[in-house]
């Protein structure tokens, strides 16, 4: 088989299975803050109750994030040597800042998150929650910059260094500040709140179908809808802001997003639908002249197509085209979801409804999906680049490493990821079926 597609399809396992858990923690580290600080403001104990619960589930998928996401580190020195040569400068220092400012705050300031309930005051425990919380907010800006520099590559030069070449920083804060940074960041996070809301609702579903910790459930349920609207609908907000800097920047990556062809025309949004890129037609139902109304303002606006650039330099339309518009299908969804959440909650009836606690108890599965498919929709929409108009993927592969080595590296990888998924979804199983502690907890010695 292609090294060059055994190569990505490896980077694309680990990295889908890592990105299950950084969302999760992100949004339900802001979820803690929240329910913290109403048994600070209240003193009611029924939030430390379930900031106790929540802490602990948090603890196990933090564990497991940072464990998946070591490895992929590891193939950047591996799979991708001539890429790595290349981008090392600005990754460095984007992942260095990562770990010295975000990843060790975070990590410092667990051990008093997990533990450190019956040993500090309360509003230091809650300062500490604070800290995590921002710590995974902040640790998501260095990873999106270094992944936005690849998409809308500025603030460096490139110059020759050994047999190739290497982008150098010349303005730290360009690399930075890219022009897609701001807006990547935005639905980066959205994404995430949107996981961490829907887990909780999930859980909390589960438990008043199952009548078992109602008074908990029914708190952070109402939390978690609140959360889940305003991140739906703010998910909307950014990922117009993102597709509209993407239409400047990555003409080619918004044609495939809705399969349109023609070099310069008026192009219209699909509501679904299938791209032949050999035929160069795109057949499905759709909206005339929205792309172009969404992009220029102007429904008769012409929008940049794929035959404007030779067909070496397309992404795979069809490919583009169908997670973009699962993304963007799920994505509505959630917010139907979530004003139906906060109606039947202003109603009085969100904790009752037996038919909407069993769509909330899998609607956990669909931020997930849509961040899944949002990533690959703007990795694969880049294509055939690594770095956008720098560096072609099949330019930047280890010359060493042969199909068959990357062959059973990726079985072995399938295998423990496997594995670990099993027994994350063990765990997780447990803590949930033991759910949190009900009655009053033991605080001695302790003032709000």
């Amino acid at each position: 088989m292609d090294l060059e597609i055994l190569s990505r399809v490896q980077f694309g396992l680990t990295i889908g299975f890592h990105y299950i858990f950084p969302p999760m923690s992100i949004g339900l580290a802001l979820i803690l803050v929240i329910m913290e600080g109403i048994y600070l403001k209240t003193g009611n104990l029924l939030y430390h109750q379930m900031t106790r619960f929540w802490v602990k589930i948090f603890g196990l998928i933090f564990a497991l994030g940072v464990a998946t996401g070591i490895v992929m580190e590891f193939q950047f020195g591996t799979n991708w040597a001539t890429y790595s040569r290349f981008v090392g400068d600005v990754f460095g220092s984007a992942l260095a800042a990562e770990g010295i400012f975000a990843f060790f705050l975070e990590s410092g300031f667990l051990a008093i998150l997990l533990f450190g309930w019956d040993k500090v005051k309360p509003r230091t425990h809650f300062i500490a929650t604070i800290l995590v919380a921002f710590g995974a907010h902040f640790s998501a800006i260095w990873i999106v910059v270094a992944n936005s520099w690849q998409q809308t590559p500025t603030g460096h030069h490139v110059v020759a260094f050994g047999d190739g070449m290497r982008a150098e920083i010349v303005d730290f804060w360009q690399v930075v500040f890219n022009p897609s940074f701001l807006d990547r960041i935005g639905h980066v996070y959205m994404g995430a709140w949107q996981a961490g809301a829907f887990f909780v609702i999930s859980v909390s579903a589960f438990y008043l179908l199952r009548k078992k910790h109602i008074e908990q459930a029914k708190g952070a349920i109402k939390i978690a809808v609140i959360v889940a609207l305003f991140a739906s609908v703010m998910q909307l907000v950014t990922g117009h802001s993102s597709a509209s800097t993407v239409a400047e920047t990555q003409p080619a990556k918004l044609a495939a997003f809705e399969g349109h062809f023609p070099a310069d025309a008026p192009a219209g949004a699909y509501l679904f639908g299938w791209v032949d890129d050999d035929a160069e037609k795109t057949y499905g139902l759709e909206i005339p002249g929205f792309l172009s109304f969404l992009v220029h303002g102007d429904a008769d606006a012409p929008v940049t197509g794929l035959k404007a650039f030779p067909p070496e330099d397309r992404p795979p339309a069809n490919l583009v085209f169908q997670s973009y518009h699962i993304m963007v299908a799920i994505g509505m969804t959630l917010i139907l979801l979530s004003l139906i959440g906060v109606y039947h909650w202003w109603r009085k009836r969100l904790c009752t409804n037996q038919w909407l606690l069993w769509i909330f108890i899998f609607s956990v599965l669909l931020p997930q999906i849509a961040n899944q498919m949002g990533w690959f929709t703007a990795e694969v929409g880049r294509q055939p680049w690594i770095v956008y108009g720098l560096l072609r993927t099949s330019d930047a592969l280890s010359s060493s490493v042969e199909p068959g080595q990357v062959i059973l590296s990726l079985i072995m990888f399938t295998l423990i990821y496997l594995l670990l998924f099993v027994l994350f979804i063990y765990l997780l199983n447990e803590k949930i079926q033991h759910g949190p502690v009900d009655g009053k907890p033991q605080i001695e010695g302790r003032k709000v």
